[in-house]
């Protein structure tokens, strides 16, 4: 029973993390730079969703907003932050990534205050029994039906359409994509909105879980996103998932073995060092 009730909650973990990280393997595998500012993105977003739910109560408008707002920004950080400085070596958009999360967090702590803003009426807050006897929020059992449906039209996104199919080239030989007509700005473009609207999808929901949204809040699930894409294989949307989940699931079952000794967090990180002493290109990539 124990067990089952650690499963399911480390899923409902794993959903969020997978969530954030496959913004960031999306980014990474197409221009190979790690995004680090997309924590900010994933706050941007949590504040768009409880802001527009106090004002109309209607939270499917919340979440869209959200990734829209969120998926916008992604697209003006590529132009702005990231387009100039393509031709420059990989650490170079590091540095200025890390900077632009440190300044987004400080504009959040002015703008919005730094004790946080949470929802008047939290919704989705009803208890489910399912089999076992387990009880879920409501919340949590829509974050992970949630996250199979965006990873399910993602997925269908990359193999069955054109914009997929354009990425994929893109990602594998950008001159040559180039030479076939495939404009490289508009893939770059529709890359970062749809990873930074994941970003924006996955604040919404933990502003639900946790009912409260804080200008630091994008800290630590983005240290752990950066983890999960090196777990995952770097660039690999399927180690990204399977690394999220298996992160989740390992955090769940040691805050319970382990807490006396390491945190959450603590935990998580611990983990990761153990998979690379072992297996350093991760989970589930190829050598």
């Amino acid at each position: 029973m124990l067990a089952l009730e650690l499963v399911a909650q480390g899923l409902v973990q794993g959903s969020i993390y997978a969530l954030i990280a496959l913004g960031l393997t999306l980014v990474y595998g197409l221009l190979r730079i790690l995004h680090v500012a997309h924590a900010a993105l994933f706050t941007l977003g949590a504040y768009v969703g409880v802001m527009v739910y106090n004002a109309t109560g209607n939270l499917p408008l919340a979440f869209a907003l959200a990734m829209v707002v969120a998926g916008l920004a992604g697209v003006a950080t590529f132009r702005l932050a990231y387009q100039p400085i393509l031709s420059q070596p990989p650490f170079v958009a590091l540095i200025a990534s890390i900077g632009l999360y440190i300044a987004a967090e400080e504009t959040f702590r002015v703008v919005f205050g730094a004790s946080g803003l949470s929802f008047a009426t939290p919704p989705l807050q009803g208890q489910v029994a399912l089999f076992g006897g387990i009880q879920f929020k409501t919340a949590e059992l829509m974050v992970m039906l949630g996250t199979a449906l965006i990873i399910a039209a993602l997925g269908w996104l990359q193999t069955r359409t054109r914009v997929g199919v354009a990425c994929q080239a893109t990602v594998s030989d950008p001159q040559m994509a180039e030479s076939f007509g495939i404009s490289l700005r508009k893939v770059r473009d529709i890359n970062f909105f749809v990873g930074s609207a994941l970003a924006g999808f996955a604040g919404v929901w933990v502003a639900l879980l946790n009912n409260l949204v804080e200008p630091t809040m994008g800290s630590v699930p983005s240290y752990k996103a950066l983890a999960i894409i090196v777990l995952g294989g770097l660039g690999s949307v399927r180690g990204t998932l399977a690394a999220a989940l298996v992160l989740g699931v390992v955090e769940a079952f040691g805050t319970i073995y382990l807490g006396k000794l390491l945190d959450r967090n603590a935990i998580a990180f611990a983990f990761l060092i153990l998979v690379l002493m072992l297996r350093p290109q991760g989970l589930f990539a190829t050598r």
